[in-house]
């Protein structure tokens, strides 16, 4: 059975559908009203309020600090600097992605690694033989991440910490309301964001002031639906549903490499030795056999074959995570799309998808599997490189 996280006495209030789900053993809102997208809006038009609480998060403190996370992970973290964070994944000896997440660096002996599913196991066997102590904060720990134009302000009337010094992928101590919190300016949206990390004993605090100073900003506490619709539109993938861990898979060909899910740019291979280096040097000198792109499906193709049963298009106000086969020109199957939504601020149905190398170059014409009256249909897309939407203020 679900737990209520640190900021449930709040959430539960708020949420009048009542439409909760589980992620990671807490309950999480799908969507505080019956329609998630006034709260999907308010990501991109003013600012939406998020409890990511289930995120595991791992304390990693010690003199060889830097030097497990490097052997554990993709990338570098002897090169990473305190009050940065960076976004990476972690492979099995087979260069196979396990998880992602990011890794903040909170001091020079003391690190945060977030994931998406339990690591602690993983994480304590690959750590024999270095000087470390891992905790399981994830209990310990609420998470609230502030998202869209709007945050900024909202955070600036409740903190002392400097804002407008907090540079995209950065994170500093402060207080926020008076409550000792670590704000990071990060988030799954791909808009200006930020996410607050606090304390259980002052997590009612910390919402209630947000919430207050949110008044006049058009800010709306968000559910997972409005979120998972954000996170297509900024093409970011998602474990258990545009990939899968090596852990959990029965076969090989459901495993992904990150050079596959187009996070090659967080392999930094040049360097002393990592879990599945080797696997992943031999595959980058070959080159991937698969390759994480995005689909611009054709909305009008679609109307014609709704058309075909005199109904308009099926349109949901939902991301969809159930996996379609994408197929070539001649109607041969060749990967699958592995979730997708209508874009309300781009007004295009997308998708993101694994497709072979050969079918993945940016404009390449394929073909996307839809139903209409129980019927298969195909329509036609155009390959894209993801993010589809990525505004300025997010980094500025």
């Amino acid at each position: 059975m679900p737990e209520p996280s640190v900021f449930h006495s709040r959430t539960a209030q708020l949420c009048t559908s009542h439409r909760w789900k589980d992620w990671g053993g807490y309950y999480a809102v799908c969507s505080y009203d019956m329609s998630p997208e006034p709260e999907y809006q308010a990501f991109r038009h003013s600012a939406g309020l998020i409890d990511v609480s289930p995120l595991f998060k791992y304390e990693i403190a010690g003199p060889d600090a830097a030097a497990f996370l490097s052997r554990l992970t993709v990338k570098d973290a002897t090169k990473l600097r305190v009050g940065r964070v960076t976004y990476l994944c972690w492979c099995d000896d087979d260069g196979k992605v396990i998880d992602d997440g990011t890794l903040s660096r909170l001091g020079e002996e003391h690190f945060r690694l977030t994931a998406a599913e339990p690591s602690l196991h993983w994480l304590a066997s690959v750590s024999r033989g270095f000087r470390v102590t891992i905790e399981d904060s994830s209990a310990r720990l609420g998470t609230l991440a502030l998202q869209g134009p709007e945050s900024r302000r909202i955070l600036e009337r409740v903190t002392d910490v400097d804002l407008a010094a907090l540079k995209f992928f950065r994170v500093a101590a402060g207080t926020l309301a008076g409550v000792p919190v670590w704000i990071s300016r990060t988030g799954y949206t791909g808009d200006l964001g930020y996410e607050i990390w606090v304390g259980r004993d002052g997590a009612e605090r910390v919402y209630d002031a947000i919430t207050e100073a949110g008044r006049g900003h058009g800010l709306l506490p968000a559910g997972l639906d409005a979120l998972d619709v954000a996170r297509i539109e900024a093409g970011f993938v998602m474990n258990g549903v545009d990939y899968f861990s090596a852990h959990h898979c029965l076969t090989e060909s459901r495993k992904s490499s990150p050079f596959e899910l187009g996070l090659g740019w967080t392999v930094q291979l040049d360097r002393g030795p990592f879990v599945g280096q080797a696997a992943l040097a031999r595959e980058k000198q070959r080159g991937p056999r698969r390759a994480f792109v995005g689909l611009d499906v054709s909305w009008a193709q679609l109307e014609e074959v709704f058309a075909r049963y005199g109904l308009p298009p099926e349109l949901s106000l939902h991301a969809w995570r159930d996996g379609r086969p994408v197929y070539d020109g001649e109607e041969r199957w060749i990967g699958q799309a592995t979730s997708g939504a209508w874009s309300p601020t781009l007004k295009k149905n997308l998708a993101l998808a694994l497709l072979p190398a050969g079918h993945a170059a940016t404009g390449t014409p394929v073909r996307c599997e839809v139903t209409a009256e129980y019927r298969r249909h195909t329509v036609a897309a155009r390959v894209v490189k993801p993010p589809f939407f990525d505004p300025e203020r997010k980094r500025a």
